[in-house]
């Protein structure tokens, strides 16, 4: 008898974070359905580059902040993991995808308020909730926050709020799945090197020193430090750890 793999679902899995994540999973020898929202050709680099790795992978076009998309999009979940998993539901969900608005508290739009809600919250609440008819009982469900819910920067006011209303969610997210063997954890970076927010972290030489200046281990995150953690939080081994926020960022402001 075949054994199945294990197959995770991470939105946003084309690039950054995302895809590192993507990597590390396909490594530890899950199949990996990715999402992407308009960028294909990066998607389609990616699968390929997970089933180099020897693993089954696909990818799937979703606009997190469309909640009236979710139902269209789980049907094609189902359809996918048929034709192209021999499977009807996944093992776990990693709610990864999003973007960074940079304005001060002041300045902040109502119109940037509502797109960080769409995206950020309100977004990952109802997909999950779609998701959860085609997640496996004894699974598991890995959402992202950020350091930024834990310590203040200038300019994150709405974003980091909207991170903070997700590690809530978690805990309640773990309380109420919990009969059903479904494990609900929250992972928050640190500054990463990517293309976040326009690539700040990364291009912007004063801001990376600071960050690096101000971080325990003396430098600022890169993707390779967060894939593995997400990665580890979708397998047997971490199956005990529950409701936990796990911030990587390499010991910032402390």
């Amino acid at each position: 008898m075949e054994i199945q793999n294990k197959i995770v679902l991470v939105t946003g899995g084309s690039r950054g974070l995302g895809k590192n994540a993507a990597i590390h999973l396909a490594k530890k020898g899950l199949d990996v359905l990715i999402t992407y929202q308009s960028k294909k050709d990066d998607a389609d680099e990616t699968v390929e580059a997970l089933k180099a790795i020897g693993v089954n992978a696909a990818a799937l076009q979703l606009n997190v902040g469309d909640v009236k998309s979710f139902d269209g999009f789980v049907n094609d979940v189902k359809a996918i993991l048929k034709s192209n998993f021999n499977a009807e539901k996944i093992d776990y969900l990693v709610n990864n995808a999003g973007i960074g608005v940079h304005a001060s508290f002041e300045e902040t739009t109502e119109e940037q308020f509502d797109t960080l809600l769409n995206i950020q919250f309100k977004g990952v609440f109802f997909l999950t909730q779609k998701v959860l008819a085609i997640l496996n009982d004894g699974g598991g469900i890995i959402n992202v926050s950020t350091g930024l819910a834990r310590f203040a920067l200038p300019g994150y006011a709405a974003y980091a709020s909207m991170k903070g209303a997700m590690e809530t969610l978690t805990k309640y997210q773990a309380k109420e799945l919990g009969s059903r063997g479904i494990n609900v954890n929250i992972v928050a970076p640190g500054a990463i090197e990517t293309d976040f927010g326009g690539g700040a972290v990364r291009d912007n030489e004063q801001l990376n020193k600071m960050i690096a200046s101000q971080t325990a281990l003396g430098r600022v995150g890169l993707p390779d430090d967060i894939g593995g953690v997400i990665a580890f939080l979708c397998t047997k081994e971490a199956k005990w750890i529950n409701a936990q926020r796990i911030e990587a960022s390499g010991g910032m402001f402390l």
